[in-house]
């Protein structure tokens, strides 16, 4: 079958691409599901229907229904892609490929055994999709149980977190250096009357001396070129009895990853952000690495919850 020049780019670029030999290996040897193919190649799932959508415009999968979901396979007549494919096949020896082969065998192995959803993701429930269960689902139900008062959000960006908590808040103050990011956080929250929005830095905060109950630092000292003094700023705005939460990416040396999201330190690790907090007269309810994420450098998140001291009895 001759093919155009742009035909031509357009087949080698759906087939150079890691993930998607991957799954055509997959599907060469088993009828898979999305979440079969996510537990079995460690992809998210997202990644596994974007790159199955492609594959099958291309001719190269086909889908069928199998009680209440989908199953992939090759397509038997695998259109213009298949002669390049077969090309490719002949030649593909991987050993990430062997791997993927066993761990395919062991998930149909376990679909024949009859196991429920749950019990076939038991341990990686959240690698999975399952209608409703997500974590701003989860957060959502859990929010109800905060009562937070007056907030501030520092770094605050587009408002996700402003949205989640402004039900339960008396009052929730938004900074960020960037107009543009205020912009969106003011479109996505509406007019909401107890949430206000503030372009200014977190190293000078235009707010008088413990005017908040709760301050949040999500993700915020990433950006923050003196951290332990960005600290020390939001420490004076909290009230006696006032709680601190930050999120940060744990020490790593990924300096190369970190410069297309405009990071300008590389982490700190949970002794010397529990240093610093208690340096600023804070009292350290927890602080250490809270999760990692699944994927390489495998960044990991330190959570620390600190509080202001009550005040002193008269």
């Amino acid at each position: 079958m001759k093919l155009s020049i742009a035909q031509s780019t357009e087949l080698w670029r759906l087939l150079a691409d890691a993930s998607r030999l991957r799954l055509l290996l997959l599907l060469e040897a088993h009828q898979l599901s999305v979440a079969e193919l996510t537990e079995i190649t460690g992809l998210a799932q997202s990644r596994v229907s974007t790159h199955l959508a492609k594959l099958k415009r291309a001719g190269l999968v086909q889908a069928s229904r199998n009680g209440s979901g989908a199953q992939y396979a090759l397509s038997p007549d695998r259109g213009r892609a298949a002669e390049l494919w077969t090309v490719m096949r002949e030649r593909l020896d991987d050993p990430q490929a062997s791997v993927d082969r066993e761990r395919a065998s062991e998930v149909v192995r376990v679909r024949k055994h009859g196991q429920t959803w749950a019990e076939s993701v038991a341990g990686r429930m959240e690698l999975h999709y399952s209608p409703g269960r997500t974590w701003e689902a989860t957060a959502r139900a859990l929010i109800g149980l905060l009562n937070l008062g007056d907030v501030l959000d520092v770094a605050s960006g587009d408002g996700v977190m402003a949205e989640l908590i402004a039900e339960r808040a008396e009052s929730v103050a938004c900074v960020d250096i960037s107009s543009k990011v205020l912009a969106a956080a003011r479109k996505r929250i509406g007019p909401v009357s107890n949430v206000a929005f503030t372009r200014a830095d977190m190293a000078a905060l235009p707010f008088r001396n413990q005017s908040f109950d709760h301050v949040f630092l999500m993700h915020a000292l990433s950006y923050a070129r003196r951290p332990q003094a960005a600290i020390s700023e939001a420490v004076r705005c909290l009230r006696h009895g006032g709680r601190m939460v930050i999120a940060t990416l744990n020490e790593h040396g990924h300096e190369a990853a970190m410069q297309a999201y405009d990071h300008v330190n590389l982490g700190v690790s949970p002794a010397t952000l529990e240093h610093w907090l208690n340096e600023a007269g804070l009292v350290v309810e927890s602080c250490r690495v809270t999760s990692r994420d699944p994927r390489p450098p495998y960044f990991e998140v330190v959570t620390a919850l600190a509080r202001t001291e009550h005040s002193p009895l008269p």
